[in-house]
């Protein structure tokens, strides 16, 4: 099956753990990410494309300073991604280098994803490299992220980073062999992500690394929703990426969804951030689901946040539950004066009318 399902791949994100790329005290191994460097290559020879999403950052500035324990302070984190940032990318130019090619860093927060334009600069950028026979190298940009801004863990950004390039496939390398069931056996395809597969799944408990196999999972579900199939793998196993673009059966592979979304819908139901909630009644909720079409202000019965024209929004239904999400046609105090009126009374009560739709269909997607 995965030699079928891997025939037609040319795209793919490879994201590599701080546990792959350092050793137990958190020196970065050189002869592993040569290894692993050695692999991309042959890859891209093959004619694959690859964009990298590399951890390591946080992990060799804590080698460095000789630290046994992640920090908890957000100055000292943002510390030593200054102090290992600059040494992880010198090991990869290093490694690369050898092979003849050339790689470029770049660094992303959440909010260069959650701006429309500024993912579709993002997005330029790293097309531009990749066209140019660069291998862009992604991490989030530690030094300065906090918490409003943050991705949270390098498996959420890889999964967000093949929406962004629309990628055939997303690795994701560890320090385990795949995903375990109760037994402790090791499962080799799961074609859905259930409540039980969530519950199964363990946080870290390796004080270099944030989250582990549930931030893994959830990765894997945003790619699986988007049409990418994930794998995850052991990246300290010798050749596990051309073993795995072989077809091999090795880790643990998440089918994707049958329909894929478009990319903006990708970009709205992933890479944009909610600014506010709104709720619908229950016929507003039946027409969105059952009859596909645009919300209109009628159907709205409370207004939540600060959110302006363009903005992403949530939408609740009249049980408080979240079912959807989408792009917003008027502000927060627009919608809080027409909120239950008919479309052909928009205009009288604003003044001005932008749209009959508050959010148009197209600009919608059902969670």
């Amino acid at each position: 099956m995965r030699k079928k399902l891997f025939s037609n791949i040319k795209r793919i994100v490879i994201k590599i753990g701080t546990s792959v790329l350092t050793s137990g005290d958190y020196t970065l191994s050189r002869s592993r990410i040569r290894e692993l460097t050695s692999q991309v290559c042959g890859l891209a020879e093959k004619g694959f494309e690859i964009f990298l999403v590399s951890s390591g950052a946080i992990g060799a500035g804590m080698g460095v300073l000789k630290l046994s324990k992640r920090p908890h302070q957000l100055p000292l984190q943002q510390a030593l991604a200054a102090i290992g940032q600059s040494r992880v990318m010198k090991y990869y130019d290093e490694a690369f280098k050898r092979k003849g090619l050339v790689v470029a860093q770049v660094l992303l927060t959440a909010e260069d994803l959650a701006s429309r334009q500024r993912y579709l600069n993002a997005k330029n950028t790293v097309f531009t490299l990749l066209d140019n026979g660069v291998i862009p190298i992604i991490n989030e940009n530690d030094t300065v992220s906090v918490d409003e801004i943050k991705f949270g863990d390098n498996d959420k950004l890889s999964s967000l980073v093949a929406n962004l390039v629309s990628a055939d496939l997303l690795i994701i390398l560890s320090d385990v062999d795949g995903f375990y069931d109760e037994n402790s056996s090791l499962v080799r395809v799961i074609e859905e992500i259930t409540p039980r597969i969530e519950r199964l799944a363990r946080g870290t408990s390796k004080e270099g690394a944030v989250g582990g196999m549930f931030t893994k999972i959830q990765a894997a579900r945003i790619s699986a929703a988007s049409g990418i199939p994930v794998l995850i793998a052991n990246g300290r196993e010798k050749n596990i990426l051309l073993k795995a673009l072989a077809g091999e059966e090795n880790g643990t592979l998440f089918l994707p969804r049958r329909t894929k979304l478009a990319a903006k819908k990708r970009w709205i139901a992933y890479g944009a951030r909610p600014k506010g909630t709104v709720t619908i009644d229950k016929g507003a909720k039946e027409a969105l689901l059952k009859r596909k079409k645009s919300l209109l202000s009628r159907g709205i019965v409370k207004v939540e946040g600060r959110f302006k024209i363009g903005d992403m929004v949530t939408i609740l239904g009249d049980d408080g539950e979240s079912f959807a999400c989408g792009l917003i046609n008027y502000s927060a105090e627009e919608l809080e004066q027409i909120k239950g009126l008919k479309s052909s009374q928009i205009e009288v009560t604003l003044g001005h009318k932008y749209y009959d739709e508050v959010i148009h269909r197209d600009n919608m997607v059902m969670l």
